[in-house]
């Protein structure tokens, strides 16, 4: 049988429908900035700076990257956007993006917002799935000592139990009020004991179908066999595997860490190996989809489109449950409104939080976009062609 999709990430029109003239010449100076890596890290720093000695520039990173990237400082605020993105079957992850702070008191008030988005995704149309990050919740040095098995003291056990505890409270929240919760990946040093949690959690509350997702970070090399493993774990267990598949957001980190303690890099050696397994677990998922539930996070066209073809081999319908697209808010339009248009489940990670609170987060998308090769570029291209073709559009009317 010759499959052939029906998707093509180029259609501009759809891809920035949501956009006005306004909202698109915005989109088209964020990324000419971040396109410039000199430009783009003069102005980190700056920014930086400026933050460092208190300055008011808080009004002018949320009328631009605050803007683009994020859905507002609220959950409340947020809620324009999401109506907006559900108009055009866009669905919302509301993603609470502040960095955690060590103490009890801060994990216990981000465990409430984590609850508060499963509660508000429970009754609000367009938002699919929830997210948290465990190191947002709890002791990261509880979890690393845990994975390498270094003695706990009692300060660390109780850091532990009330981590469990918390994530327990999350996901027994997503189950009462029915709404699948992702799990985000962290570094390889505390992995193990994140996914640890995350398998007790799906083998109590995924027994009916997949409420908990695991994330996996492809970029890993050998995390197509922990994916495989945990399928088999599930299939023993008797539940349902949730699995939302990246490529990952650590490499650099991961790479310094390894040699600066002499141990073999976990990352593959180049993106051509990454590749080739994200799209084989693709393969894996849809081949055993009885028992997983699985999101395609990728801003990587070949693998959103494999993926629609893979349906396609399966005889699935676009909007099968088990199956769904994700990219981040403020970018990959193109790939999430034309999936959406198509009848795709798709999501867009929405964050959230306080401006000064979520700066780490933009100085991450901005980092990350000035180095992966071509990412801001096909933005800019894309964005300059609905430009042009708005242009030439009035010209004729």
């Amino acid at each position: 049988m010759q499959l052939k999709s029906n998707i093509s990430f180029n259609d501009t029109a759809v891809a920035f429908q949501s956009k006005s003239d306004k909202a698109l010449a915005k989109a088209n100076f964020v990324f000419s900035v971040v396109n410039n890596p000199h430009i783009s890290k003069i102005s980190m720093v700056a920014v930086k700076a400026a933050l460092a000695m208190r300055l008011p520039i808080k009004w002018i990173i949320k009328r631009t990257v605050f803007e683009h990237f994020c859905g507002g400082e609220t959950i409340q605020d947020s809620l324009k956007s999401i109506k907006e993105l559900n108009e055009y079957n866009v669905g919302s992850i509301l993603d609470y993006s502040v960095e955690g702070v060590d103490t009890t008191s801060n994990y216990e008030k981000v465990k409430k917002q984590i609850i508060d988005t499963i509660v508000t995704a429970s009754k609000t149309e367009g938002i699919p799935f929830s997210v948290f990050k465990v190191t947002g919740i709890g002791s990261t040095s509880a979890l690393r000592k845990r994975q390498s098995k270094e003695k706990f003291n009692k300060k660390d056990h109780s850091n532990y139990e009330k981590l469990k505890g918390r994530v327990e409270d999350i996901c027994e929240a997503a189950y009462q009020h029915n709404v699948p919760i992702l799990i985000d990946a962290e570094e390889s040093w505390i992995q193990d004991s994140i996914d640890e949690l995350v398998y007790e959690m799906m083998a109590k509350y995924n027994k009916e179908k997949a409420i908990v997702f695991n994330t996996y970070q492809l970029y890993r090399s050998d995390m197509l066999g922990n994916l495989k493993k945990a399928f088999h774990d599930a299939a023993m267990g008797n539940y349902h595997l949730g699995a939302k598949l990246v490529r990952g957001a650590y490499m650099e980190k991961e790479r310094e860490r390894a040699e600066d303690k002499g141990y073999k890099s976990p990352i593959h050696a180049n993106k051509d190996a990454v590749d080739k397994d994200y799209n084989e677990a693709l393969s894996f998922c849809m081949d055993n989809k009885q028992r997983i539930s699985f999101m395609c996070g990728s801003h990587n066209e070949y693998s959103n489109l494999y993926l629609t073809l893979l349906m396609e081999k399966h005889g699935m319908k676009n909007d099968d449950p088990r199956v769904f697209f994700a990219q981040l808010y403020g970018m990959s339009d193109n790939i999430s409104f034309n999936l959406a248009q198509a009848g795709y489940n798709v999501g867009k990670y929405l964050p959230y939080g306080p401006v000064r609170a979520v700066m780490p987060y933009l100085f991450r998308r901005a980092t990350e976009n000035t180095s992966v090769e071509g990412q801001s570029s096909r933005e800019l291209t894309l964005i300059r062609a609905e430009m042009k073709r708005r242009r030439e559009l009035k010209k004729d009317n």
